[in-house]
């Protein structure tokens, strides 16, 4: 298939989605919540929601964009995340959500597609998210370059103001789908394996979004969740389940700009910046 370029503008018909407790709590253990985080687990004790929960209304939203943009399926790479909360949640209801095609853009050897989502909850806005995914292979049509990343850059003599190492359980990628990405990728080793990844099938980037928010909601944020109200990541390399995941927290010109790394390697798997709110 090839890219489509009329795609742009294109938008989706509205997803619906019901959720409760277990929803969020299904979330919070996909993003590697432990049994210390009672508050985003237990029932009775609310739970809470982590924001970058933004991302699960729009994954049907978000598949059924991809598949009317054109472009291979097989050839799909995870390229940038943002999510901007709007309004708390409450612990049951029901999301709707729409999305839009609202950028190609030509990167010589492959295409980058940007897509929108607004989710309400019963009417009320809660949600903005902004996804961008790469096709290899699709490039060379010309065109603007895509916008500039709000993720500043972390100085090479900054040092971190947080440290965060977990190890990623190696059943996580099959705890996280259950939240609605079932990418194959992410589950069968024969499918992994066809798509470049011998090593067998990677973690959702998302996830690891998740593993960086949780990190800086409790190293930075004094555990309030509420006090992040956007998350942007960009995704650079795999990881594997399996695998630990360091988060480092940096300070830059005031701002929170976070860099995820795989034990052992020293590419960044994930960098992510956040817009806070002061504490109260």
């Amino acid at each position: 298939m090839t890219l489509n370029p009329q795609a742009v503008g294109l938008e989706s018909s509205e997803s619906t989605l019901r959720f409760d407790w277990k929803t969020l709590a299904l979330y919070a253990l996909g993003i590697g919540a432990k049994r210390s985080e009672l508050d985003y687990l237990y029932e009775a004790w609310g739970p809470k929601v982590f924001p970058t929960f933004a991302v699960v209304p729009g994954y049907p939203v978000l598949f059924d964009l991809l598949g009317r943009s054109g472009g291979s399926l097989l050839q799909v790479v995870h390229a940038t995340q943002s999510v901007r909360v709007l309004g708390p949640l409450p612990r049951s209801g029901e999301l709707s959500t729409v999305g839009k095609i609202v950028g190609l853009y030509d990167m010589k050897k492959f295409a980058q597609m940007v897509f929108e989502t607004r989710t309400s909850c019963e009417g009320r806005p809660v949600f903005e998210t902004e996804w961008s995914m790469f096709f290899l292979g699709e490039g060379g049509f010309g065109g603007p370059r895509p916008p500039k990343s709000p993720i500043p850059k972390i100085p090479s003599n900054a040092q971190p103001v947080f440290e965060v190492e977990e190890l990623v359980p190696t059943e996580q990628a099959l705890l996280y789908r259950l939240s609605g990405d079932f990418n194959p990728l992410h589950a069968d080793p024969a499918f992994a394996a066809q798509v470049g990844f011998s090593e067998g099938p990677i973690l959702h980037g998302l996830a690891t979004y998740g593993y960086c928010a949780r990190a800086l909601i409790h190293s930075a944020l004094g555990g309030d969740a509420t006090r992040l109200r956007a998350f942007h990541a960009q995704f650079r390399k795999p990881i594997w389940p399996g695998e630990k995941l360091r988060t480092e927290g940096f300070l830059v010109d005031g701002a929170y700009v976070l860099r995820a790394r795989a034990e052992g390697r020293e590419d960044p798997v994930a960098l992510c910046a956040a817009d806070i709110v002061p504490p109260q």
